[in-house]
């Protein structure tokens, strides 16, 4: 990391916080502080990202109304800007979390930086970068549910309407958890203090450019396990929840195992899907 004579952020450096009370130049101390910046943009984020999905939730017959159109005709521009803001909230509450162990580990090298008063950028660049990423999923899963509302796989309230195809989706999701690719992304989601120290920046646009790095390993880890949204209903809040959790620890974990067994209960989950998909359609017998 070079010396530089200015901070971009530092505790003390470009701030004369004398003329303010004891109390309020203390806490404008702390708040200068990148990891502190860190934790509020990560609560503040996800916290975003769920207030929106729940003024959605709020809401749903109005997005219903704009997505019932899908199956029979052109998208609106409402409609899809409607789907669009969702998946979006998505990703802000369901990764967020999931990376804030990734921004923490980077505001604590640029808290120690900042503290040698070398240059360090705010973690809200990373996590602008971080984001970016997931957006562009967003706007792919926008593309996907109108093309699968249209292939009436997806119902116009978000909801599947084939077991064959949740069942699928949960298969592939159970099969990609014990893919190479998985686990070479997860380790760098599980780790990622080599990569900063290794690949260290001291400009926004450097640091924008880690977080999209550290965004695609987190999308080569996670984009498969998002897609069971398309499974068990895109609006399913439980689900959100639920996999948002799940996501956090695999990246919290340290071995395979938990991994491993996540892959085997989607894949049991998915197979029961297929089994009751089959047996719905199955040709009753006569008594």
């Amino acid at each position: 990391m070079a010396k530089a004579t200015k901070t971009a952020m530092s505790p003390t450096a470009g701030h004369d916080l004398s003329h303010l009370s004891p109390a309020a130049s203390r806490l404008g101390t702390l708040f200068a502080r990148p990891k502190w910046i860190a934790v509020i943009c990560v609560i503040g984020l996800a916290g975003l990202g769920w207030f929106a999905l729940g003024l959605q939730a709020a809401n749903i017959g109005w997005l219903e109304a704009l997505c019932r159109p899908l199956a029979v005709g052109t998208p609106t521009a409402a409609a899809v800007a409607a789907i669009a803001l969702m998946w979006g909230a998505m990703t802000l509450a369901m990764m967020l979390p999931s990376a804030g162990p990734m921004i923490l580990t980077y505001a604590e090298i640029a808290d120690t930086a900042a503290r040698k008063n070398e240059t360090v950028v705010s973690p809200f660049v990373l996590a602008g970068g971080y984001t970016a990423v997931w957006f562009g999923f967003a706007a792919v899963a926008t593309l996907a549910q109108i093309a699968l509302t249209r292939a009436a796989l997806i119902d116009p309230a978000m909801a599947t309407v084939s077991g064959l195809f949740s069942g699928a989706i949960f298969i592939g999701a159970g099969l990609y958890q014990f893919s190479a690719l998985k686990q070479a992304c997860l380790r760098q989601c599980r780790n990622p203090f080599p990569f900063f120290f290794t690949n260290w920046a001291t400009t926004p646009r450097g640091v924008f450019r880690l977080g999209l790095r550290q965004g695609l390993f987190c999308l080569g880890c996670c984009w498969a396990m998002m897609a069971v949204m398309f499974a068990v209903g895109v609006m399913n809040v439980v689900w959100m929840a639920a996999l948002g959790i799940i996501m956090t620890l695999e990246k919290l974990g340290t071995g395979t195992r938990f991994s491993q067994v996540l892959g085997v209960v989607l894949i049991a989950i998915g197979g029961y899907f297929v089994v009751t998909g089959f047996a719905a359609h199955w040709p009753g017998r006569a008594i």
